[in-house]
């Protein structure tokens, strides 16, 4: 699809950018807005660009159980503030039967403000928005996958609760506004091994005109996740696995469950 031309964006970003860094817990599905660390310094500009086995997001698979390259760059300041921009390919959208045309990439943006109080507490709000590029028509009932979430979060040392909600349609369903997501995530480094374990669990809740569509609970979910990873001098090689407790039928594309459980490998860089 736009593998190559997200490939040779990526490159260029890492040339372009100097100071390139990546948050250690960098997980095998690690996703976008998750990654913001307060810098030390006033302004700091960060990127990061990896490769995964398949991309999976909150338990269903975007590649059909592909690899992907991804990558990002995310601008903090030192009160908190931050923005960033974060792309990896995808086919659900086509795969899905959503729609027709041209529709491989992800590119998101958002932007929020971060910062800690009361010792080893931490809190996070923001707005993200899911972008779609491409030339594709929606299928009869489906709407464009561009979406808007606000998302909160609080977390206490390794511990992280979040909590997602859609402002309009939810990807490409139309009238799906209320449509949440709530997870509560850990992420334990193990002093002086570069190892992080991690384990994961959230609900996919689906609101609005969707509920025609969920009448049955057919869209509505529960993902898990466990995982590894290992910083070996600034590659973070990382495993896990995840699972989803979906109705298949709900998530299952010309004869693939893409809801499924999966193993996935991952490779991320900061330089």
């Amino acid at each position: 699809m736009m593998k190559s031309k997200l490939l040779n964006s990526l490159m260029l970003v890492a040339l372009a950018v100097p100071g390139v860094a990546m948050a250690a817990e960098a997980e095998t599905t690690a996703h976008k807005e998750d990654k913001h660390v307060i810098p030390a310094s006033a302004h700091t500009v960060t990127a990061n660009v990896g490769l995964v086995s398949d991309y999976v997001w909150r338990g269903i698979s975007q590649t059909d159980q592909s690899p992907a390259i991804q990558g990002g760059i995310d601008y903090a300041h030192s009160s908190g503030l931050y923005a960033g921009v974060w792309g990896s390919n995808v086919s659900w959208i086509i795969g899905s039967g959503a729609a027709t045309g041209n529709a491989g990439l992800e590119l998101d943006t958002y932007a929020g403000f971060k910062n800690s109080f009361a010792g080893d507490f931490t809190y996070d709000i923001g707005l993200i928005r899911y972008n779609y590029p491409g030339k594709y028509t929606p299928a009869a009932g489906y709407a464009k996958a561009d979406t808007d979430e606000v998302y909160g979060a609080i977390g206490y040392k390794w511990i992280t609760a979040k909590y997602s909600y859609g402002l309009g349609k939810f990807l490409t369903i139309p009238g799906a506004e209320g449509t949440s997501y709530f997870d509560l995530s850990a992420s334990y480094p193990i002093a002086g091994s570069g190892f992080t374990v991690g384990a994961h669990v959230g609900k996919q809740t689906y609101k609005g005109a969707a509920a025609a569509a969920n009448a049955a609970g057919s869209l509505t979910y529960t993902d898990y996740k466990l995982s590894v990873t290992k910083d070996i001098g600034g590659y973070v090689v990382g495993l896990a696995y995840t699972d989803t407790n979906a109705v298949a039928a709900a998530y299952t594309y010309a004869g693939r469950n893409w809801s499924r459980g999966t193993a996935v490998l991952s490779l991320n860089h900061s330089f």
